[in-house]
């Protein structure tokens, strides 16, 4: 059965883990918390810790992003409140870049939700290498018509055609 670590069972935890985040000496940390052990602090910060970190990372990076998105959503209710204010003065110049405004808001919200992609996309089975390439391949086959149409059908199965 493994050992129990002494230090994540230990009741002062938290203050030995920021102690050995900040860097302090293993000699002060022990001298603090006297019923712990060099070895044992060594072993938990190389065993325990990183996961810890990692862990507090993940946390931290995801109320960020919670903010970054209150953030967005509090700009957008205010496009918005511009864009009726705007068409209640009759200012349609206003209102049509409060719309603009909207709109980049709707996308920015997508796309941090991930229900926008706004990396490139190519279609490979369009693509003049690709087409190239598989002309070579199938002109290549002409010796062997077993194996061609076997290429050939497997090709138009992918959904790409002929050319």
């Amino acid at each position: 059965m493994p050992q129990v670590c002494t230090i994540c069972t230990h009741e002062d935890r938290k203050e030995i883990d920021r102690a050995l985040v900040r860097g302090e000496s293993m000699r002060g940390i022990v001298a603090r918390y006297g019923t712990v052990g060099r070895m044992s602090l060594q072993r938990h910060r190389k065993e325990h810790l990183p996961e810890l970190l990692s862990k507090a990372y993940a946390a931290e990076e995801a109320a960020r992003a919670e903010e970054l998105l209150t953030d967005v959503r509090r700009l957008q209710v205010k496009t918005l409140l511009m864009l009726q204010e705007a068409e209640r003065a009759g200012d349609l110049r206003t209102a049509l870049a409060a719309v603009r405004e909207a709109r980049h808001n709707i996308a920015l919200l997508a796309e941090m939700r991930g229900q926008l992609d706004r990396r490139p996309q190519i279609n490979l089975y369009t693509h003049p290498e690709y087409i190239e390439a598989r002309t070579l391949i199938v002109q290549a086959l002409i010796p062997y018509p077993e194996a061609r149409s076997a290429v050939v059908r497997a090709l138009e199965s992918s959904g790409n055609g002929r050319g």
